[in-house]
C-alpha cells in the first residue's frame, strides 16, 4: 500500500509543482488569509483550457490543501521536499520506467519509515480462532452496554479535556521551501 501511496504522492507533486509561487498571504484581517491565484497558476503552465486541473483547483479538497499547506512557516514533510527539490528528477524519469519504479520504492520506504519510526517494535498479531471454537459452551455472550455509564464516562472525559492544554506534536516548524517557479513547467 505504501507504493500506491508513493505513486499518488508523485502524481500530486507533479500536478501542483510551483503552487507556492501562486500563494498570496493577505494580512488585512485579524487572522492572515492565504489565497491561491488559480489564473496565474494555470496561465504560467499553459493549462487555462484544461478542464480537469481547473476542476481540481476549484474543489473543496484543494481549498483545504491551500489552507493547510499555504502558511510559509510550518512543519515540512515529504511532499514539500518532492515539490521543492525533486522537480528535475521526476521530469527526467518520465521516459525511464525502471528509474521511476526505483524512485517510487524509495518514496514508499520513506513513507514506511515515517509511520514506523521504531522498526524494532514488533506488532503482535491476533491469532485466528481454532477450529470449532464457536461451538464451545464456556464462552459467554458479550455483555449489554450500560448507555448511562457510557454517557457519564464521555462527560467526564470532555470535562477533563476542557481544562487540559491542547496536545502538540514535537515537530519543528521551518520555512517551507518554495521550489522552482511555475513558469518552468510546461505540461501537456
Amino acid at each position: 500500500d505504501k507504493e500506491v501511496r508513493a505513486i499518488f504522492l508523485r502524481l500530486f507533486a507533479q500536478l501542483f509543482q510551483g503552487y507556492r509561487s501562486c500563494l498570496q498571504l493577505i494580512r488585512i484581517h485579524a487572522e492572515p488569509v492565504i489565497h491561491f491565484h488559480k489564473a496565474a497558476f494555470l496561465g504560467q503552465r499553459g493549462l487555462i483550457e484544461n478542464d480537469f486541473l481547473t476542476k481540481v483547483l476549484n474543489g473543496m479538497a484543494f481549498a483545504g490543501f491551500v489552507s493547510e499547506r499555504g502558511p510559509p512557516f510550518r512543519t515540512c514533510d515529504l511532499f514539500d521536499e518532492l515539490v521543492a527539490f525533486e522537480v528535475e528528477r521526476i521530469k527526467a524519469e518520465e521516459g525511464n520506467p525502471p528509474k521511476m519504479i526505483k524512485h517510487v520504492r524509495e518514496l514508499a520506504e520513506q513513507l514506511f519509515k515515517n509511520e514506523n519510526p521504531n522498526p524494532h517494535i514488533a506488532f503482535q498479531k491476533v491469532p485466528r480462532p481454532t477450529e470449532g471454537s464457536h461451538l464451545r459452551v464456556h464462552i459467554l455472550p458479550f455483555p449489554r452496554i450500560n448507555e448511562c455509564r457510557v454517557q457519564e464516562l464521555l462527560q467526564e472525559g470532555l470535562a477533563r479535556g476542557q481544562g487540559a492544554p491542547p496536545a502538540t506534536r514535537g515537530d519543528k516548524k521551518c520555512v517551507v521551501p518554495a521550489g522552482p517557479p511555475v513558469g518552468m513547467f510546461a505540461c501537456s
